[in-house]
């Protein structure tokens, strides 16, 4: 615990819920951690999985002007190279999609730093995020009958703990893309709500500050997408 983190997080508006527009930028938040730079490499390396995020929509094609805040435009939009911590030598591998090996790169950097700065939070969020993603990648492998090790990405980090059964479950019976994201979302908010070292005020409080308000604003954009979908049906 130190006496900043007590003043940061008091002043800090609340994240107790998704859906309503969030207060605080992600990189207004990035700016009140900038005297801190074990604190601001945690932060960064949650909130680059939102840039990474942005870059595969717009790499498929997304019209939606990208807004990173780890990375630049030119990295989201694939016109400048990655950081040389996600450019790591498996994406030349045959048998890996060139966005799961980028992703493989991220999760490795990011337990690497939680372990580098005694954040059990962040090695907790990592393992947590790569057995999500795994479990999606089998079941939709399975059901397009492909070998899911193939799209499997940093099994060893992976945590061995979690069961998603029934939200796989609901994420195979969304409508449409964009609510199979949703009900991934609130899958990772109820986690994040479950595992945020709330009230410590140690450093692990303000990193999971970070993952739920990066979950705020993806979810924020995400319902502005889905209103646009819904008016454009009418």
């Amino acid at each position: 615990m130190s006496q900043q983190n007590i003043y940061l997080l008091s002043l800090l508006p609340s994240l107790d819920a998704l859906g309503a527009p969030p207060s605080l930028s992600c990189a207004e938040f990035l700016g009140k951690l900038e005297d801190d730079a074990d604190l601001l490499e945690m932060a960064e390396a949650v909130l680059l999985s939102d840039d990474l995020l942005q870059r595969d929509s717009y790499l498929a094609g997304e019209a939606e002007p990208p807004s990173p805040v780890v990375l630049t435009v030119a990295q989201v939009q694939d016109e400048m190279p990655l950081p040389e911590v996600l450019a790591a030598e498996e994406q030349l591998a045959t048998d890996k999609i060139p966005s799961d090996a980028v992703w493989a790169s991220y999760f490795r950097y990011v337990a690497a730093v939680g372990e580098k700065r005694r954040s059990r939070f962040l090695e907790r969020w990592a393992g947590y995020e790569v057995a999500l993603r795994n479990a999606i990648a089998e079941a939709r492998a399975r059901t397009l009958e492909l070998d899911p090790t193939a799209y499997l990405v940093a099994e060893e980090v992976a945590s061995t703990s979690e069961n998603f059964a029934s939200t796989v479950s609901e994420w195979s019976a969304a409508p449409n893309p964009l609510e199979g994201q949703r009900v991934l979302d609130a899958a990772r908010w109820r986690w994040l709500m479950e595992n945020d070292a709330y009230f410590s005020f140690g450093d692990d409080e303000l990193v999971a500050y970070a993952a739920k308000l990066m979950l705020t604003v993806r979810w924020h954009r995400l319902h502005e997408a889905i209103e646009e979908q819904n008016q454009s049906k009418q």
